[in-house]
């Protein structure tokens, strides 16, 4: 089978089991309404499943394929697969934005739909700016300096928000703390469009560049021998994962750990080569987030869990299992 026939083969098997993934979050929860009862016509059933559910799983698929692809985009740049979003800080940092925009914004601007994203966008890249200047050091980033460096911008950025939080107008922080831990809610269908239009923006703008990444990921000096402009390639990619992460966090809170589990999961099924690796990465992180989204409204039901939850307990000892692998590498 040739390279192109196998990306699309790998292509459709992914597609098929999000495709699937996407049937079973909608046809699941606590109400005992099924795709069935769309054939009855029954209006309330048809706003369950179409208003309500559709819409929140079809926000899980955008969130699940941003933050998936984003881990894959720092993964390359960094040369380390332990870096994502979260355990970067890049989330945090957005999440900071939105907070202070919560906080700050006269009443009229916060109905405004990107008001929130734009905020978060803000707070990401200026996240990324500090943690590659704290992590520079003569001249040179040290990966393993990078990552610490985002655990301990994470734990400021959490108490800054925490700050806030206790400092500010109770009304609007109502659910703030579902939302810190990652809360899927049931969104306008505006809202619905102003996510899946920035993420399709940056997953376009990182897949533009898989070629590029497939050179990053050799090494800096070997990426400007066959001609990369490193530092602008670099700065390119990591906005537009800033972009996609920010768009993620504004609508749904942290949500940890999706960006380093899929990415590593499809590179050892499909391989480095990036021009594989991004779409599938997109279309698996969606199928993953989904199916998390239908275990937290269901485990406890009535009761929700924030999905943030779901993804942490997977994704903590998963990231315990690689950095002890990497240690014992090393």
């Amino acid at each position: 089978m040739s390279g192109s026939r196998s990306r699309l083969a790998g292509l459709a098997v992914v597609t098929a089991v999000a495709a699937a993934a996407l049937v079973l979050a909608v046809s699941v929860g606590p109400s005992r309404v099924g795709l069935s009862d769309l054939l009855s016509g029954d209006p309330s059933s048809r706003l369950i499943l179409f208003d309500v559910r559709l819409a929140r799983v079809l926000l899980a698929a955008c969130v699940g394929a941003a933050l998936s692809v984003a881990g894959c985009a720092y993964q390359a740049v960094l040369r380390n697969p332990l870096a994502d979003p979260y355990i970067l800080g890049v989330s945090g940092g957005a999440a900071l934005g939105a907070v202070i925009f919560i906080a700050a914004a006269p009443p009229a601007a916060l109905t405004f739909s990107a008001g929130r994203p734009v905020a978060a966008f803000v707070g990401a890249l200026t996240t990324l700016i500090i943690l590659f200047g704290l992590a520079r050091f003569r001249g040179r980033t040290e990966t393993t300096a990078l990552l610490l460096t985002g655990v301990v911008l994470n734990a400021f950025d959490s108490a800054i928000i925490q700050f806030f939080v206790s400092a500010g107008d109770p009304a609007r922080f109502q659910g703030t703390l579902s939302y810190l831990m990652g809360a899927m809610v049931s969104p306008p269908w505006s809202s619905l469009v102003t996510v899946a239009a920035l993420c399709t923006i940056g997953v376009a703008a990182l897949g533009a560049h898989a070629h590029t990444l497939n050179l990053l990921a050799l090494g800096d000096e070997e990426a400007s021998q066959l001609g990369v402009g490193v530092e602008r390639a670099t700065w390119t990619v990591v906005i537009a994962a800033s972009l996609i992460t920010a768009a993620a966090v504004a609508f749904t809170g942290i949500i940890g750990f999706v960006g380093l589990i899929v990415p590593h999961a499809m590179r050892r099924i499909f391989g480095a080569d990036h021009r594989v690796l991004i779409p599938v990465s997109a279309v698996g992180g969606a199928a993953i987030l989904m199916l998390a989204d239908a275990v937290a409204r269901t485990l406890l039901a009535p009761t929700e869990l924030p999905v943030g939850v779901v993804t942490a307990i997977v994704g903590g000892p998963f990231f315990l299992v690689l950095l002890m692998r990497r240690l014992r590498e090393a």
